[in-house]
């Protein structure tokens, strides 16, 4: 029978799946890329499990599970493990510490005829190999942070280097206070093992020097780690600058074109609805750091875009309010910032002067 495995990078590199046989909830609670939740047993059938353990001890524990597993129900779940290693031959199967759950479940498959390693120390191994290779790799790298003000495109410059960490990306957020996007954010921790990939990825491939943009401690309800986080609160910043109709193009496309579009995947005949009431929650979020009289003339211009929009006349239209609020809210703030940052800035320029600069500082 296939034994333990334990070379944790290798897990990250080569992007091995991973089967989690852990419980539903705790899957929810946090898992890693590439995992699929192929439990053991259900959320109840643990819970039960969890109450005999309490009472009565080990021994009946196990007994009551084999009880709650067996016949039909184990013989679905075994098949559903083997389909998904003869899919994926590199699979590795774990539970939360590498204990009974997994040996059972690695035991069954070699009876059904499928060999599978198991996590040397299951989900906590793993998860505190990811928390300490971010801690290290934290320390001893070069941040750089690319800023700019909103919709400069800093994200898809991001995307053009090969030095570079998308935070917002991995956080599912933009963000900002119009952040959110139709699909959830990851869990904390489901947050934290992606980024610990890609930092360990940029590591294996001898980038000391990372790109990241310029975010504060929390993207939307995920916040970065306080090593990381450390390290780009004092890092060198590089600053994109973009004309103003280049940066209403950009903003419009992401926030206007290309949401209502994932809207319309979700929530079909009621989708522009919904998008609409989304952007005018968020406009209420910053109505008191608008003010009065801005907050009503952004929301008049919304509207008034919405209704045009309605009526068959095009999207055109919400291109006014997205640069008002560029103009009147976004970049005095952005500049404000800046400002108490100026010492940390060391290069400025357009998207090409800015993706030269950056290309060169990759160059370890």
């Amino acid at each position: 029978m296939a034994e333990l495995f334990d070379d944790f990078g290798d897990i990250v590199l080569n992007r091995r799946p991973l089967i989690d046989v852990r419980a539903p909830v705790e899957f929810e609670k946090g898992a890693f890329p590439g995992s699929v939740n192929l439990p053991l047993m259900s959320d109840e059938e643990r819970h039960l499990v969890g109450i005999a353990y309490k009472e009565k001890g080990n021994a009946k524990a196990v007994e009551l599970g084999h009880e709650l597993v067996s016949g039909k129900v184990k013989e679905k779940r075994v098949e559903a493990w083997c389909d998904f290693k003869k899919s994926h031959p590199e699979a590795l199967l774990y539970c939360f510490r590498g204990g009974q759950r997994s040996q059972i479940s690695q035991r069954w498959m070699a009876e059904a005829g499928c060999e599978i390693s198991r996590l040397k120390g299951g989900y906590k191994a793993f998860r505190n190999f990811l928390m300490q290779r971010t801690e290290e790799i934290s320390a001893k790298m070069e941040p750089i942070v690319l800023g700019g003000r909103t919709g400069s495109g800093k994200t898809l410059l991001l995307k053009k280097l090969d030095h570079a960490i998308d935070l917002e990306g991995l956080a599912n957020h933009r963000g900002s206070s119009f952040g959110r996007k139709i699909t959830p954010q990851p869990s904390q921790i489901d947050f934290e093992n992606r980024l610990a990939y890609d930092l360990i990825a940029q590591d294996a491939a001898g980038h000391k020097t990372m790109v990241f943009e310029d975010e504060g401690k929390n993207v939307g309800r995920v916040y970065l780690p306080p090593a990381l986080f450390g390290r780009l609160n004092g890092a060198p910043l590089v600053i994109l600058e973009t004309p103003m109709s280049k940066r209403v193009d950009i903003t419009f496309y992401e926030y206007v074109e290309q949401a209502q579009k994932a809207y319309e995947k979700v929530y079909a005949n009621d989708s522009f609805e919904v998008w609409q009431n989304d952007i005018a929650s968020a406009l209420q979020r910053i109505q008191k750091r608008l003010g009065g009289l801005r907050y009503k003339k952004v929301k008049e211009m919304f509207e008034s875009a919405c209704l045009q929009q309605k009526k068959g006349g095009g999207m055109q239209m919400h291109r006014v309010w997205v640069e008002y609020l560029l103009h009147e809210y976004y970049d005095p703030m952005y500049d404000y910032q800046i400002a108490k940052r100026a010492d940390r800035v060391v290069f400025r320029g357009n998207e090409e002067d800015v993706k030269e600069f950056l290309s060169e500082s990759g160059m370890n």
